[in-house]
């Protein structure tokens, strides 16, 4: 099952509705092997992300959903089709994208402070504006006194948050996260569900996760996308209709129907590894 952008027809005097922020139109990727030998990874695959919407992405261990991340904000180059940002077709990568991975990458020599700064730095920002924007940030998710701290010194919950910060911190429009709560324990990673939740729909920004858990999928997303197998494409869509509020990972879980739809996700990933 595929998605299908629609361009509206608009009369004299209208006004068009914007461009969603990513469309993505029947995209492939191969990576060359030794002795000339081709290994398709994305397959025809074709996904639309929407201003303020949060949507999950799941599908068997290796099926190319890093390659996909890495194509979209364009580290790679997809071998066809058509990937628009807001419309456009970009060279390279993507402005006011965050892409935040696994690994939370600090620099060991710099402090929290000094970690989440880099990116306003490479922009050219004051670094008295950037200091006062960057406490703001650490603050705001939880590690306000930690800010002199480092890298070491740090959990690997507090670490992801100052990770999560040096994203924020540069506004990006649109995030791209690849699993980057797998390695916590169950409490770090529902409180920073929750601050990462809070700030994308209190901004009205996008988010795209990549997440191998079923549970954290469901609870954090407006719409849960399911990969085949490699060569990957969409296999199906749900959208996720719970009640309550969505930015509360716990109470999502907990709402009626959220174990349906964990089961129906389970059962089309069982299918799609079998």
């Amino acid at each position: 099952m595929t998605e299908v952008s629609v361009t509206m027809q608009v009369g004299p005097g209208a006004v068009a509705a914007p461009a969603p922020p990513l469309v993505v139109e029947h995209v492939a990727k191969s990576y060359e092997l030794d002795g000339g030998r081709i290994m398709p990874v994305i397959g025809d695959l074709s996904l639309t992300l929407r201003e303020g919407e949060i949507i999950s992405i799941v599908g068997p261990s290796g099926c190319g959903k890093t390659t996909l991340l890495n194509t979209l904000c364009g580290l790679l180059a997809p071998d066809a089709g058509r990937i628009r940002w807001h419309g456009r077709e970009v060279a390279g990568q993507p402005q006011n994208v965050g892409y935040m991975l696994q690994k939370d990458l600090l620099l060991p020599w710099r402090t929290a402070l000094g970690n989440t700064m880099l990116g306003l730095e490479i922009r050219g920002v004051p670094a008295a504006q950037a200091e006062d924007r960057c406490r703001a940030m650490l603050d705001q998710l939880g590690l306000h006194g930690f800010a002199d701290q480092y890298p070491s010194t740090l959990s690997g919950g507090m670490r992801q948050r100052v990770a999560l910060a040096r994203t924020l911190v540069n506004e990006p429009d649109v995030l791209l996260l690849d699993e980057p709560f797998a390695a916590l324990d169950f409490q770090s990673k529902l409180l920073i569900e929750n601050d990462t939740v809070k700030l994308v729909r209190e901004g009205r920004r996008s988010l795209l996760l990549i997440t191998h858990d079923i549970e954290e999928a469901v609870s954090l997303a407006d719409r849960v996308i399911v990969l085949s197998k490699r060569p990957t494409r969409v296999k199906t869509v749900y959208d996720i209709a719970l009640g309550g509020d969505r930015r509360d990972m716990m109470a999502a879980r907990q709402t009626a129907g959220f174990s349906d739809y964990v089961r129906q996700i389970w059962a089309d990933l069982d299918v799609v590894l079998q």
